[in-house]
Formats: structure tokens, C-alpha cells, sequence
């Protein structure tokens, strides 16, 4: 269901001043009966371990995506397919729909690392598979809205069938014997550095509660094999009471690194952090204590958090 930013916020704020409910904020014990020995992942830039060799972060060498420290704190490991691995995910991936959000026609969806991965492999009773996805459609429609090529409702109309078709995924991979299914929809990328600077915020806003809603309604008869993981809900927080979690701000962007291409589908000329390293971060900055990479993606810290969160979430429900 949609729920406003403050409610979001008052919710998950009161349930960590709750002692009966620390372990949902990342703090005690609780026993669960899920004992994941292999992670597969599918998705977009948020999730991607290094498919083409660099992640949407900075890449400074350390466990530095979210699903890769949800899988570290079962001591699994996590590498991209590319190198052996099974998370699927890359960057700029839509669900469905070619391009992607930076314009390439070659990029795999979501749906398309499914295929890949059901063509030679199954679910395991002791995999858990993470499906994640729409930072790029939702990109890839406001392109189109501030190119005047659909309107706002068109914007968010598309996003929403986004989620839709994402929960089709999910159900698929419970129809091909998946026991542990995690989903997780998009942030609020109208509250980023990029959606910020936009001017047209509440437009991004809109569609991200759209995909978000149509993703749930899509999955809502799953809750026996599937876990709903709210980004949007998590990083609200994360960037509107930044001190509550170690940072300095929720606006800084640390990196330098200027693509001259559409590198993570925001425009030419712009920050992508799938360039960055421990060599192109603002002088001075101490990047541990800041949110954002680039305009849209998350530094090491930030996805080591969301990640913990997710861990948090997976033990209370399985």
C-alpha cells in the first residue's frame, strides 16, 4: 500500500526505540531456521557484484553492495557471473524492456538473467534468490518524461507495470521450486542528490510509490516463499535522519568521477560511480560518513547497512 514518507518514518523510528523490536534495527538475536548456502541474484546497478568489473559504489576492494554483505553474514560468498559467481544482476537493467536505462540495447533484464539462469540451473531448497530491480526503469521513464516523449501519469503508468511485471519474476522463480525469495522495490529516488537536483522530484517520487505498490500487490499471495524487502521505507529513513545512522548528511556525493556518456541513465557528463575509486573522491572527504556515490547509488557504508537491515528482516520472517 502507499504510505507517505512521515508515516514511514514514524513507524520504523518508534519499532528501534522499542527494546522488543531491536532486533528488526539491526541489534540482538533471534532464531531462525533459514541456513542460505548459495545466493542468486537478479537485478539492477543496486545489486550488481561486479558483472562488468567495477559496482555502483565506490569500489575501494571492500564488501561494498548490499547483497553481497546479506550473503556475507551467513559467511556465504558472492561474485557476479562473469566471474563464476551467481549474482546476475547489472547495472543499468530494466525488467523487461530494452534499452536500458543508459540507452544500450545489449544490456540483460531482469527477466532475461532469469532466463539465463533456468536455462542451465534450478532453485536449490537452500538457495535464497534476490530479485530486485526498477532504479532503471523508473530512470528511463523520467528520461522520456523530460524529453516530452510521455507525460507525467505515462511516466508513472510505465513504472508501475515495471513492478507489475518484477512480481511476475518473483512468482516465477516460486513456480521453479524457489524456497527463499527476496524482493526488495526501489528507493525514493526522488529524495537522491539526482532527484533532488531534478526540480521535478515529486514526479520520480510518484513513480517509485507506483512500481513499489504494483510490486507488492503482484507477490502479496507469495508470503509463504517470499519476503518483501522495502527499500523505499529504509532509506527514507537513512537519508532523513542521517546522524541516527553515522552520517554526516544525506545530500554529499562523494565521488568525482564524470562519465562522458549516459553512464547510469541521468544524462551525459555525469557522476557514475561504477567509474569510481579510492582515487576519485573529494578531497577531504571521509566517504565512510556520507550516503550517496554518485547522484543515484550508495556508498560501501550505506549498502553494508541496508544490507544488515535485510539480514535483519530475512531471520524475523524465515
Amino acid at each position: 500500500m502507499t504510505v507517505s514518507w512521515l508515516r514511514r518514518t514514524a513507524v520504523l523510528t518508534i519499532a528501534c526505540a522499542s527494546a522488543a523490536l531491536l532486533t528488526a534495527c539491526g541489534s540482538g538475536t533471534v532464531d531462525s531456521a533459514i541456513r542460505p548456502s548459495r545466493f542468486v541474484v537478479f537485478g539492477d546497478g543496486l545489486s550488481d557484484v561486479g558483472q562488468t568489473g567495477t559496482r555502483y559504489t565506490v569500489n575501494d576492494g571492500s564488501v561494498n553492495i548490499w547483497a553481497q554483505q546479506l550473503a556475507s553474514r551467513y559467511g556465504v560468498g558472492l561474485t557476479a557471473v562473469s566471474a563464476g559467481g551467481s549474482g546476475y544482476a547489472v547495472g543499468n537493467a530494466r525488467v523487461t524492456l530494452h534499452p536500458d536505462a543508459a540507452g544500450v540495447a545489449s544490456t540483460p533484464t531482469v527477466t532475461e538473467q532469469i532466463d539465463t539462469f533456468l536455462a542451465s540451473d534450478s532453485p536449490k531448497s537452500s538457495d535464497l534468490i534476490l530479485v530486485g530491480g526498477g532504479i532503471s526503469d523508473v530512470l528511463a521513464n523520467f528520461a522520456a518524461y523530460r524529453a516530452g516523449t510521455m507525460t507525467s501519469d505515462q511516466a508513472v503508468a510505465a513504472s508501475r507495470t515495471a513492478g507489475t511485471e518484477l512480481g511476475a519474476q518473483v512468482r516465477r522463480m516460486v513456480n521453479a521450486g524457489a524456497r527463499y525469495v527476496m524482493s526488495t522495490g526501489v528507493y525514493d529516488i526522488g529524495r537522491s542528490p539526482f532527484g533532488t537536483a531534478s526540480g521535478q522530484a515529486s514526479v520520480l517520487t510518484s513513480q517509485v510509490t507506483a512500481f513499489n505498490t504494483a510490486l507488492e500487490l503482484a507477490i502479496a499471495n507469495l508470503g509463504d516463499n517470499v519476503l518483501f524487502v522495502d527499500a523505499q521505507y529504509y532509506y527514507n529513513l537513512q537519508i532523513g535522519v542521517p546522524g541516527s545512522y553515522n552520517f554526516d548528511d544525506g545530500t554529499t556525493v562523494v565521488c568525482t568521477s564524470v562519465d562522458a556518456g549516459n553512464g547510469i541513465g541521468t544524462g551525459t557528463g555525469q557522476l557514475n560511480s561504477a567509474l569510481c575509486n579510492t582515487g576519485t573522491i573529494k578531497s577531504g572527504v571521509d566517504y565512510s560518513k556520507f550516503e550517496f556515490a554518485d547522484n543515484v547509488y550508495f556508498t560501501p557504508v550505506a549498502n553494508r547497512q541496508f544490507g544488515n537491515y535485510a539480514y535483519d528482516r530475512l531471520r524475523l520472517r524465515f
